[in-house]
């Protein structure tokens, strides 16, 4: 019975389970990669993105700080989009274009980047976020003269000179305006050094052109803080910051109204920022908006950098020892049971090695056929031996016996009478009986028995053995019985049908005792015909009928030739039998006789059959 495999155990469905898992952690493996570094790349082209977009901002925003309108912002736009890659667009608030570095007629991005206002802007790439919201370089009436930036600039450097002398360094930054800033980088305090005898003052007043353009800045702010309800007394921007890049905010004011409590700071701050920028609106140009779109001059976007290059080139590898080692791993539980199989295999013959079976599935059954067909080379090589021992037996003892008799007629001590050549010729019949018996076997052995097929009605065929076998049937005191379908028809070989059958009669004669009775039937069934040779004698015991078949086996060992025949017959029966397509089978019980089994193939009535 073939042994039923459970499904977890078969090898193919191990195989698809460790691909189905190379592939997964593979996929897994990709996905990964592909997630972490499009992400990567998409913050990291975001951030350059976000950074090229504010410099091309406060790139413009500049140009809007420093020019009353954008008539000469075209070579910016251009050398803008080059650095960038970039499409850049500068139109009015009505869509008319003011300057764009795309060719004439290519559409707009849906909305615009951001509105170019220096006045009202939130990002300055040199300076961050501006609290004011005004871009520190619109300067417009508080640009100093050459004369007065000179003389601004002498007092500078006397104060950085006074501060050196007290062993704090110090540098000198210009503003937008050209007035000149001393500030310590490291932010220190002045007074801490003892340096106070430089704060002069002198460096902090207010220019001739400084206090016009804040004479102006207060008559605009007046009016808003009267009707904000604050407290408006002598001048209000005189005073200012000198420390910062935009001394105009009006920090000190705010510190001044701040005292006053109320809201007085807040409403200050409001109506200064709004009178700045009405004082400012002349020297910047209009509001405009700005598109931004991918230009042709772009790189290629997503490039992968190094780092994830060398992940992506991790992972694989950590996939692949990974693949390795799972597959090493299998296919060092799949060979090993293999490697045994085949050492088991190079053995020599006679040693008969069996394989330990460690497995389950199908090279553990592969290992268990291997050991059967172990027992059974085993069992078939003790046959061959015995064969050829029994063949030995068979033929020496008609050989001595016509030897020994022709030796003792040559030396003239008996006679050759006709009863001493009737008995070497019987002698010599034996030897013709198992050389052609022998023959049958080699022919059936190697496929070359002949058979000349033709219809032949099955009870004609059982009679025709009966009565070959009738005088010995006689002889022993057994009756010899037919029992045949007349409709029962096969195609077979006629003499080799008639040598099995002859075998079984011969075989159910010489072991069933006087008054027995030996039976040959013939019947249909379905497909094929059944005969039978049913005996009456000692029967088999049930050890015995798988070997009943086997050559030169016999149930007795020490029955002798004669008495038990060469050991042939029946394995030329099986032979026979398998050559017509057909099986023969042995039942007996110990003492209930036996019963010899023919099936072949049925074959149909020939027309012209009586």
């Amino acid at each position: 019975m073939k042994r039923r495999i459970p499904l977890r155990k078969r090898l193919l469905v191990r195989l698809l389970f460790v691909s189905a898992l190379i592939a997964v952690c593979s996929v897994a493996a990709t996905a990964w990669l592909a997630v972490t570094t499009t992400t990567s790349a998409l913050k990291e082209e975001q951030g350059q993105d976000l950074a090229a977009d504010n410099s091309i901002l406060a790139r413009l925003s500049g140009y809007a700080a420093t020019h009353s309108d954008w008539s000469g912002v075209r070579a910016t736009v251009r050398e803008l989009a080059a650095r960038t890659g970039r499409r850049i667009a500068v139109t009015t608030a009505d869509r008319t274009f003011v300057a764009d570095s795309a060719p004439r007629g290519t559409p707009l991005p849906p909305r615009p980047a951001a509105a170019v206002d220096p006045l009202r802007t939130d990002t300055y790439s040199e300076s961050g976020a501006q609290l004011s919201g005004i871009d520190p370089r619109v300067v417009g009436p508080y640009r100093l003269p050459a004369k007065e930036r000179a003389a601004l600039d002498a007092l500078a450097a006397k104060r950085k000179q006074c501060y050196a002398r007290y062993g704090l360094r110090s540098t000198v930054v210009r503003t937008e305006s050209g007035r000149p800033v001393v500030t310590t980088p490291d932010g220190s305090d002045p007074a801490a050094y003892g340096a106070d005898a430089c704060e002069d003052g002198l460096l902090n007043t207010p220019t001739p052109t400084e206090r016009t353009a804040l004479a102006a800045l207060t008559d605009l702010a007046r009016p808003c803080l009267r009707q904000a309800g604050v407290d408006v007394g002598g001048p209000l921007f005189l005073t200012f910051d000198p420390s910062g890049k935009d001394p105009f905010d009006g920090r000190y004011l705010l510190a001044k109204y701040a005292k006053q409590g109320g809201g007085a700071e807040r409403a200050a701050r409001t109506c200064l920022l709004a009178a700045r920028r009405t004082q400012l609106q002349p020297y910047v140009a209009p509001v405009a908006d700005l598109f931004l779109g991918i230009g042709d001059q772009n790189p290629s976007r997503f490039d992968m950098s190094p780092a994830n290059k060398a992940k992506v080139v991790g992972a694989a590898g950590l996939v692949l020892a990974v693949t390795v080692a799972v597959t090493a791993v299998v296919a060092m539980r799949l060979v090993r049971p293999l490697r045994a199989l085949t050492e088991a295999a190079q053995q020599p013959p006679e040693l008969h090695v069996r394989v330990p079976v460690t497995t389950r599935d199908e090279t553990g059954i592969l290992a268990e056929a291997f050991n059967d067909l172990t027992e059974r080379r085993k069992r078939l090589e003790a046959q061959r031996k015995a064969m050829v021992s029994d063949i030995a037996h068979e033929l020496r003892s008609p050989l001595t016996n016509i030897r020994g008799w022709l030796e003792v007629v040559r030396d003239g001590v008996v006679a050759p009478d006709p009863a001493l050549l009737a008995s070497l010729h019987d002698e010599a019949l034996v030897l013709q009986r198992i050389i052609d018996d022998l023959q049958d076997l080699a022919a059936a052995d190697a496929g070359t028995l002949r058979l000349h097929r033709e219809p032949l009605r099955a009870g004609d065929l059982l009679d025709q053995v009966a009565a070959a076998h009738r005088v010995a049937a006689d002889a022993a005191g057994v009756a010899l019985r037919t029992e045949a379908d007349p409709a029962v028809w096969l195609d077979a070989d006629p003499v080799r049908m008639r040598q099995a059958l002859g075998n079984l009669v011969s075989n159910a004669l010489r072991h069933t005792p006087a008054d027995g009775t030996v039976t040959l039937e013939a019947r249909g069934d379905g497909g094929d015909v059944v005969l039978t040779v049913t005996d009456t004698g000692a029967g088999l015991a049930a050890e015995d009928l798988p070997h009943v078949f086997e050559r030169f086996w016999r149930a007795e060992k020490s029955r002798s030739r004669r008495t038990g025949g060469s050991g042939l017959g029946l394995p030329i029966v099986r032979h026979l039998l398998a050559a017509h397509g057909g099986s023969a089978e042995a039942a007996a019980a110990p003492g209930a006789g036996a019963v010899f089994t023919l099936r072949l193939p049925a074959a149909g009535r020939p027309p012209d059959a009586g």
